[in-house]
């Protein structure tokens, strides 16, 4: 049979009324009776209803988290991420997978408005605009990960650093000429990629051959924009991600292109599959369970601010990346 509060009022000697502000993290109570009421639930196995504290607090014990491409493995690991330090906080996790469409995530924002305290965002398609106007979809705050805009609390990574190391590393082993396989123009993401090359090409010394925007898929990497970029006269590719990496090495591999003996290949995420390929990518590490966890920090750091007050100017974190180097990098092969 489930603990009832009342049980737990009685073993700690307090009012029901007692324990709800107990074991509610924003409850005034003293310590001591925090200590004493969290001790005597422990101690019986209480679980607290969720149903009807929210009735009370008006909270949900749910966030929900909205990204474009479950089948990515780098938004796996986010999902799972954010899980976890959601998990740790005592709320569960809503996931909605929005398949790369602005539609759809207008309509995960829209169905899961009702059922959460927050929404964390990753690489959203949405335009700048249709962000702008969230604030008619869902009173819920909004965490964007993975994308900058003014007015949103967001982490980020430093792209702009991990391809200037992708750059130096190319560099150093002797290439000169290097082709950047893009993601969809129309992403934040994809730009801001795009744009961190180009700054870093001209500090670093190389030419950068913009061989065009495929879908970010294994396919994207297959279909043409290998062959383009063997016709460049390029001797290393950097793509837009690790999956479209993948795809330049399968199509290379077809066409007797040894990597990374006649093409160096670096991808972008660091995702699991990255340290397992043959041969192990060279990647830019993004880290997506520190994102993940900042993210959720950043919504509950909101999510706490009294009612009634402005929350302060929205905190835009930045997080470092750096290269990992395996075998897919080399020297060029010289005659």
């Amino acid at each position: 049979m489930q603990v009832t509060i009342r049980e737990v009022a009685r073993a700690a000697g307090v009012s029901p009324s007692t324990v709800s502000r107990a074991l509610d993290p924003d409850g005034t109570v003293s310590a001591a009776t925090r200590e004493r009421v969290q001790a005597a639930a422990e101690d019986l196995g209480y679980q607290p209803n969720r149903a009807a504290r929210g009735l009370i607090t008006g909270r949900t014990g749910h966030i929900g988290v909205i990204v474009p491409d479950l089948l990515n493995p780098f938004f796996a690991d986010i999902c799972k991420g954010v899980q976890a330090r959601a998990r740790g906080l005592g709320h569960a996790v809503f996931v909605s997978d929005a398949e790369r469409d602005e539609g759809l995530e207008l309509d995960a924002i829209r169905t899961m408005t009702p059922e959460v305290d927050g929404i964390i965002l990753c690489a959203p398609h949405l335009s700048a605009e249709e962000l702008g106007s969230l604030h008619r979809l869902t009173s819920k705050p909004v965490v964007l990960l993975h994308r900058k805009e003014p007015g949103f609390p967001s982490v980020t990574a430093d792209m702009a650093e991990g391809i200037a190391d992708a750059l130096r590393h190319l560099h150093a082993l002797g290439h000169r000429r290097i082709a950047y396989v893009g993601g969809p123009r129309s992403t934040w993401t994809a730009q801001e990629r795009t744009a961190g090359i180009d700054e870093m090409a001209a500090a670093h010394n190389v030419e950068i051959v913009h061989v065009g925007s495929v879908a970010p898929h294994f396919d994207g990497g297959i279909t043409g924009a290998a062959d383009v970029v063997l016709a460049s006269g390029a001797t290393a590719v950097v793509a837009f991600n690790d999956i479209v990496a993948f795809g330049l090495i399968s199509r290379f591999t077809a066409r007797g292109v040894r990597v990374p003996d006649e093409m160096s290949v670096t991808g972008c995420d660091d995702i699991a599959l990255a340290g397992m390929a043959a041969p192990p990518l060279t990647t830019i590490h993004v880290p997506k369970a520190h994102a993940a966890r900042a993210a959720v920090d950043l919504l509950f750091r909101i999510l706490g601010t009294p009612a009634g007050e402005e929350p302060s100017e929205p905190v835009q974190r930045v997080l470092p990346t750096h290269l990992v180097v395996r075998g897919s990098t080399g020297p060029i092969e010289r005659d």
